[in-house]
């Protein structure tokens, strides 16, 4: 954010509102058992030095950070394009559909929230603009259009797995997501800094914990958040709870339906994947010192073991971050809006980015998009479709949005194989022939 902006009104962090379980405590215990103080004490120190420079960078640049890419940039990256994305670990497509098909969407979309009105579920309930909808026409030809499926595919490439050396992981799958459309002036406080992909699991699964080895082991620089071989096998909802997707989804991301620039309801993100995600992990271990003063000054925090607290976490939830429990993250900077957005246009971050929705929209006409994610083939995503596919010909909720609306009986419920696009691709990734 610009320095003359002020911070929307987030809740911060502390103990005394927090989740406090002794089985926390033990985690800690069982990351330092392995892995040792001095390893984790070396990697804080490292991550918070890097923090400082990569703050300034972010204070200066703002959204410049997030790299903009035309459609065809994005299918076939140059190297350095490439690594400019897997640094910031977040990118604009421009065009990834036509204007006129998003403009259809958004059409179809909002008629068939006024056809349904009083049964369409949406959240928060104070603000019920995240619609709890899954099959819209809109939503279905969204995850299967051609352009999509084939920048799903390309973006998937990015990562690489060592059991994998074809990349037949990065054939996308169709997550179904809701979709959101929001009206100017409606207030949204419930998506402030976070991320999403487990919470509590990074440090609890054994499996998900090993994807950080490098960061444990005091060798942060030589982590790879692009490492597909251990993190495929993670379970992101290692506690089960609705804010937890079962699937992983390597970039989340949205398609606009609408314009929508800084401040008019959009999103916020924290360009860098490697080291902001390093001082998340490592920051339970670390105890801030009595004098305010001294709170940047990473030598000054004391190794602890035995606080429960780890900032912003509840099992059922999303990781929360905020600038006081984190405070070399520096997120009144480091955190920036994405630039404006155009019908057709789509944005994407890791799953392991700190992101948030913006608290006001002041803008003039509605911001909408639909939730769509590039989400790569491996054996817990297809299972998932599988059994995503009998909820679609349904018309009830997916798995993983069990509270959502019952579409069955929706006017203008599709509910029919034929509306999937992309032939026989789009049939696989909906779960259809495989």
């Amino acid at each position: 954010m610009k320095a003359d902006e002020p911070w929307p009104k987030w809740a911060e962090l502390s103990p005394e509102t927090a989740e406090l379980d002794d089985e926390n405590i033990a985690f800690k215990k069982a990351i330092a058992a392995e892995y040792g103080e001095a390893a984790l004490r070396k990697s804080w120190l490292a991550v918070c030095a890097k923090l400082e420079s990569l703050t300034a960078e972010l204070t200066e640049q703002q959204t410049a950070a997030i790299p903009e890419l035309t459609y065809e940039e994005a299918l076939s990256p140059t190297p350095e394009l490439a690594a400019r994305i897997r640094k910031a670990g977040c990118f604009v497509v421009r065009g990834t559909v036509p204007k006129e098909t998003a403009d259809g969407w958004f059409e179809d979309l909002d008629n068939y929230v006024k056809q349904n009105k009083g049964h369409v579920r949406g959240w928060p309930e104070e603000s019920p603009c995240i619609l709890r909808l899954y099959w819209a026409r809109a939503q279905v030809e969204a995850r299967t259009h051609p352009r999509a499926m084939a920048l799903h595919e390309a973006i998937n490439r990015l990562w690489h797995d060592d059991e994998d050396a074809d990349k037949a992981f990065a054939a996308p799958l169709s997550y179904a997501d809701a979709a959101r459309i929001r009206p100017p002036g409606l207030p949204f406080t419930s998506l402030g800094p976070h991320i999403d992909a487990g919470s509590l699991a990074r440090w609890a699964d054994p499996t998900y914990r090993r994807v950080y080895d490098a960061i444990w082991s005091g060798n942060p620089d030589r982590y790879d958040p692009f490492d597909l071989t251990t993190r495929k096998k993670a379970q992101s909802a290692f506690f089960k709870g609705s804010a937890h997707s079962s699937v992983l989804r390597l970039w989340q991301g949205w398609t606009a339906l609408t314009k929508a620039g800084p401040h008019e309801g959009s999103l916020m993100l924290y360009p860098d994947i490697k080291t902001a995600i390093a001082y998340v992990l490592l920051r339970p271990f670390f105890r801030p010192p009595a004098d305010a003063a001294d709170v940047l000054d990473a030598s000054k925090w004391a190794f602890d073991l035995e606080s429960a607290w780890f900032p912003g976490v509840w099992r059922k939830s999303s990781q929360e971050l905020r600038p006081d429990a984190f405070p070399h993250l520096r997120l009144k900077a480091g955190l920036v809006h994405i630039p404006t957005m155009y019908p057709g246009d789509t944005v994407w971050w890791h799953c392991d980015m700190c992101h948030a929705v913006e608290l006001d929209h002041v803008g003039e006409d509605i911001s909408s998009v639909i939730y769509v994610a590039a989400t790569p083939t491996t054996p817990v995503n297809l299972a998932y479709v599988k059994r995503q596919l009998a909820a679609f010909l349904e018309g009830t909720p997916p798995e993983d949005f069990s509270n959502g609306s019952d579409e069955s009986k929706f006017v203008g419920y599709p509910g029919s194989e034929k509306l999937l696009l992309n032939g026989e691709a789009g049939r696989r990734a909906m779960g259809v022939s495989v």
